[in-house]
């Protein structure tokens, strides 16, 4: 089956008691919708829709799935009502919290808040010069809060990159698009069309030489560093292991940031997993360390107990 554009839900379609004003944003696993309640208040709902699997024609409601992608689509459907399951059960400030969640039209729905800000992608290209250290550090050890929040329920991202941070208007960070999401019971070598993004994946994700785990979203976490640094994405992992011309941090930016924050971000992108930050709350510790000195020690404790 040929990947085509999927058209959205035709304006005004009433889903439960929500009334589609228009599409968002769409994407490999789902389209996102403004959608105003009976009380005329505002908020985003996505549906799951993926463009390799199901196609919606222009104007039209149901999904067409050819039948060899039926049990493909059945099994990420689950994931994803699942998904809508664990994040309602999230309230946490950094990431996107999922208020009501439902099947209708052969597939499932997720309403979340009407977010008001841009990316860190689009905040990343809309600088003229360096991106000041207080703001990335305050970016990410926010987004590291609300990361810890989500391993600790056993879900890893898997998808982490700017275009998923979404920026709010006082540049508290939210952790958006779970659709390449599994859960700590299913981790193991990636699964049959596993989403990920080039430059920001870990190598794990590539191929099965690895268990995917907390750490594999530390190496996007550190990809994500790299990029709002330097405003463009590292090397892609797989490339890296066959050969690493990724630049360190430390020395490409050492005249305008500051050792801790340079070697956080070499530690993520370490290609070996056992090598990275094992935890967010780990690379938070790091972070927060409240001088060079202090970051330094941690990183020396870390290696210490790196598991075997």
């Amino acid at each position: 089956m040929s990947v085509l554009m999927n058209h959205p839900l035709p304006a005004g379609t009433m889903l439960e008691n929500y009334r589609i004003e228009r599409q968002i944003s769409c994407g490999g696993f789902s389209i996102i919708y403004l959608v105003y309640d009976i009380n005329q208040q505002p908020w985003a709902i996505k549906e799951y829709i993926p463009q390799t699997l199901a196609l919606r024609a222009a104007g039209e409601i149901p999904l067409q799935i050819p039948p060899e992608h039926q049990a493909e689509f059945q099994r990420g459907l689950a994931y994803f009502f699942e998904e809508a399951r664990v994040l309602s059960g999230l309230n946490h400030p950094n990431v996107i919290h999922v208020l009501n969640f439902f099947r209708a039209n052969g597939t499932a729905y997720m309403v979340m808040p009407l977010e008001r800000g841009r990316t860190l992608q689009n905040h990343i290209h809309a600088q003229r010069g360096p991106v000041g250290e207080a703001f990335v550090l305050n970016v990410f050890t926010n987004l590291l809060h609300g990361m810890s929040e989500v391993h600790s329920c056993g879900l890893l991202h898997l998808d982490l990159k700017p275009a998923n941070i979404w920026l709010r208007c006082d540049h508290t960070p939210v952790v958006l698009d779970f659709g390449a999401a599994r859960f700590a019971v299913d981790i193991g070598p990636p699964a049959p069309r596993a989403m990920y993004t080039p430059g920001f994946a870990a190598p794990e994700q590539y191929h099965g030489n690895y268990t995917l785990g907390p750490w594999t979203d530390i190496y996007a976490i550190g990809a994500c560093m790299y990029a709002t640094l330097a405003k463009a994405a590292p090397p892609p992992a797989d490339d890296r292991l066959i050969d690493d011309y990724l630049h360190p941090a430390r020395q490409r930016f050492s005249d305008f940031y500051s050792p801790r924050l340079l070697l956080a971000i070499d530690e993520c992108l370490r290609l070996s997993p056992v090598l990275r930050p094992q935890s967010a709350n780990a690379l938070r510790t790091g972070l927060d360390s409240a001088s060079d000195s202090g970051w330094t020690a941690w990183l020396r404790k870390l290696r210490h107990h790196l598991r075997p």
